[in-house]
């Protein structure tokens, strides 16, 4: 049987018509396949390769951390550096300001200290944790999430997603939860004395890459001061640059008072993690301890790929080059008569056509002239532009010049 056959026949499958790209080597901003095809990855895993892929310095933290030890002992138990070392390196980067021209403390309040680093083992599992770390810190059983959100897949993650038609097949679900619109002032009035939690992609991501309007994440953040809720970020897919700041909260100002990791948290391992006071990620220590316990959460290997990529993003400045690279893709890509309008923030980017059939038909001769890219769960006429973040001017072009012809068959 060939690799493929295979792949159909004992792989759990997630769609009915999976891409079926056979991967042979990826690098920088390119997936090769076996027959040496090439295609440049305008997805990057789901934001996850920001450092582009093969990056040599993530490749040789994980050559090193696995010859020195893999897994030893159930996370929390004993001490690991790679863990320690990427928890602190990042707190210290939150908490200091130094982050770009403009600081932290110029943009939100620094009246939360986010030091403490709970780490798991993805994304999803980041918003399990972050769910029941709101419920024990406030007491409330109450949270609030947005419509056309994307949390995850798992249990209490789908439960809190913005989107009916994934839900409806694993109802019942988490009891006690509502959707409310983003961007919709009014709604927050729907934040109360009983509300654990304002769940919040500050830029909505299966939506179609939605920006928050001016003034909302504000506004939810003086909400949730008021009604002593907690205003938790998803920054699994926003984070390490890809919004054109290390992260969105500091690119739009407001200071959450937790941060669901994952994605390009690992350099391309799997990771996920919550950033929050030390104070709250104590509750997990006691009635009851193993408040949350993972056995492979901030795997050593995973945390030194992790901390390579995070060194390597400080060290270039990747979210100044998100803001160059979506400015030029919008140049090129925005005056086409088939483009309705270019959303994005950085290097998270939306294509919208207006039309399902149309984008589907994109997809198509993108897989045939050597592009990767999808649609967005809750917004199908919109196809995503999210290189790494290592893409350079010339990729850049190169890859609108494939699109151009795309939407000049339209």
């Amino acid at each position: 049987m060939t690799l493929r056959r295979q792949f159909l026949q004992h792989v759990g499958q997630t769609s009915p018509s999976p891409m079926m790209i056979e991967a042979a080597r990826a690098e920088g901003v390119y997936i090769h396949t076996p027959e040496g095809k090439r295609y440049f990855d305008l997805v990057s895993g789901v934001s996850v390769s920001n450092v582009g892929h093969n990056n040599p310095e993530v490749v040789e933290a994980v050559q090193r951390q696995a010859a020195q030890y893999m897994h030893v002992m159930v996370y929390g138990e004993i001490v690991e550096r790679p863990q320690v070392q990427y928890a602190a390196r990042l707190a210290a980067i939150i908490n200091s300001g130094d982050l770009s021209a403009k600081t932290l403390s110029d943009k939100s309040s620094p009246e939360v200290t986010l030091d403490s680093l709970y780490f798991v083992n993805s994304g999803a599992e980041a918003v399990e944790v972050a769910l029941k770390l709101a419920k024990r810190a406030t007491g409330r059983t109450e949270i609030i999430s947005c419509l056309n959100a994307y949390h995850g897949s798992t249990h209490g993650a789908l439960s809190v997603m913005g989107g009916e038609e994934l839900k409806n097949a694993f109802r019942p679900l988490l009891p006690d939860t509502r959707q409310i619109r983003f961007n919709s002032f009014d709604d927050l009035k729907f934040i109360t004395g009983r509300t654990a939690c304002l769940l919040v992609e500050p830029v909505q991501g299966e939506a179609g890459v939605r920006l928050p309007a001016r003034g909302w994440l504000e506004a939810a953040r003086r909400r949730c001061d008021e009604c002593g809720t907690m205003l938790i970020f998803d920054e699994i897919q926003t984070g390490f640059g890809r919004c054109g700041e290390l992260f969105a909260f500091i690119k739009y100002g407001v200071r959450p008072d937790a941060v669901c990791l994952g994605k390009a948290f690992g350099g391309g391992m799997p990771l996920g993690g919550v950033l929050a006071p030390r104070s709250m990620t104590e509750l997990f220590t006691a009635r009851p301890a193993l408040g949350h316990i993972t056995t492979f959460g901030g795997h050593p290997v995973c945390c030194a790929a992790g901390l390579a990529a995070f060194e390597y993003i400080m060290r270039n400045g990747l979210w100044q080059r998100a803001e160059q690279m979506w400015a030029l893709y919008e140049e090129l890509l925005r005056s086409h008569p088939a483009v309705r309008e270019v959303r994005r923030s950085g290097l998270m980017m939306a294509v919208e056509l207006g039309d399902s059939e149309r984008m589907f038909a994109m997809m198509r001769l993108f897989a045939r002239e050597g592009i990767m890219s999808d649609w967005f769960l809750f917004c199908d006429t919109a196809f995503r532009i999210s290189p790494p973040l290592t893409i350079t001017e010339d990729e850049v072009r190169e890859s609108c010049e494939i699109i151009l012809r795309g939407l000049h068959t339209l």
